[in-house]
């Protein structure tokens, strides 16, 4: 059985991923990682920006808003991700589709909770049909704030007390009835309010943005596709990586693996899997390093990081597994970086990289807080060195 050395494992992930061989467009990149997360509305930007050759904010506006060949999806983990649109079918039908009957229940128990109906099921039918209806009768993008001019009932607050009374949250209903719309493949996020750092979407219907329903397939099929793909960026990745990545079962990874002819090869993890096209070794890369924001593809693209993360998950990932923005050097995560108001890339590296790579990073982040362009971009998701970092802010 081949054995794929950490070191290989770190010259495919450079050459792979675009990191140490940058792409010339963003449609390519998303296409390689099969997608890039999007939770963090500014994470798809700095992601590209990291990959894309000469990179602009509007590069990535004009193909999710104009051109519409990428496009803001759910997907694995209950994720949003920036994916092509020649793979929404992969995505829904693999990992979407399974999300929706969860989620539609907990969106009755929740209406039902806080007593907005004793039926919350027919609740959210009649309000999600008046709300597709009336986001189809604006005849282009809308936001949910608008849309509530039209559909009161997404006016509704779904309130939920502690025992003693007091208020433990407050969920907008228009904020849940879009997320089970979306997750039965009805409706996408469009350009959103603000910038390209606002996460307040406008909302089409999924036939008026891409001219035509989701296609359907059979969910093994859309998995073994999906995989196929995967491996090609990924491997080698252990069932533990792919169940992780995916969301899917260990019964639903191992078909799958089955079904595209994966080929078992030995790791420092253990046993893994590449595709049975690209088995031969990677010559390693030039010396690269990259500056990638939280939530990045790379960072969250394995479950077992060792072989990449070392010893700094601790600092740079929070208690729920949410990466922080890392400082990457030839296929390792050595630090992290932040923003101080106003614009400035502060970093702090975790290890001693010798001189030629300090250098190096700190041409880097020059280069991210020139592009920046005194735009400040903080992390949704707060890691304990960004938070040692923000002690730095003010100073």
């Amino acid at each position: 059985m081949r054995t794929v050395t950490a070191q290989e494992r770190r010259a495919r992930l450079g050459t792979r991923h675009h990191l140490a061989q940058p792409a010339d467009n963003v449609g390519t990149v998303a296409s390689d990682l099969i997608g890039l997360h999007s939770s963090d509305p500014a994470t798809v930007f700095l992601s590209a920006r990291a990959r894309v050759k000469s990179f602009q904010v509007s590069d990535l506006e004009v193909a999710l808003y104009q051109d519409r060949s990428l496009v803001r999806l759910l997907g694995m983990r209950r994720t949003l991700w920036v994916v092509p649109v020649e793979t929404i079918a992969q995505i829904h039908n693999s990992s979407t589709t399974k999300l929706t009957d969860p989620e539609l229940k907990r969106l009755a128990q929740m209406v039902e909770a806080a007593q907005v109906s004793d039926d919350g099921a027919n609740w959210y039918h009649q309000v999600s049909e008046k709300t597709l209806e009336a986001i189809r009768a604006r005849g282009e993008p809308v936001a949910a704030v608008d849309l509530a001019k039209d559909v009161p009932e997404l006016r509704e607050q779904f309130v939920f007390h502690r025992k003693d009374g007091s208020v433990l949250a407050r969920v907008g209903a228009s904020t849940r009835v879009l997320f089970g719309l979306a997750s039965q493949g009805r409706v996408v996020r469009a350009r959103p309010r603000g910038s390209w750092v606002s996460g307040q979407y406008r909302w089409a219907a999924v036939e008026d943005w891409l001219g035509g329903p989701i296609p359907m397939m059979p969910r093994d099929q859309a998995q073994a596709e999906l995989l196929n793909r995967w491996l090609h960026g990924f491997g080698p990745a252990t069932e533990t990586d792919i169940a992780w990545w995916t969301g899917w079962t260990r019964t639903d990874v191992r078909a799958a693996l089955t079904t595209v002819g994966a080929v078992p090869v030995e790791t420092e993890a253990g046993p893994a899997y590449l595709h049975s096209d690209d088995l031969d070794p990677i010559p390693p890369p030039d010396p690269w390093v990259a500056l990638l924001p939280s939530l990045d593809p790379t960072t969250m693209g394995w479950k077992e990081r060792g072989w990449y993360l070392g010893e700094h998950r601790p600092q740079l990932f929070d208690r729920n597994g949410n990466a922080g923005a890392t400082i990457w050097w030839e296929g390792r995560i050595v630090g992290g970086w932040s923003q101080r108001t106003g614009g400035e890339v502060i970093y702090r590296l975790l290890e001693d990289v010798g001189s030629d790579a300090t250098a190096a990073i700190d041409h880097e982040a020059e280069a991210l807080q020139g592009w920046l362009d005194g735009k400040t971009v903080m992390a949704r998701f707060r890691v304990p060195l960004d938070k040692e970092l923000a002690d730095s802010r003010a100073n």
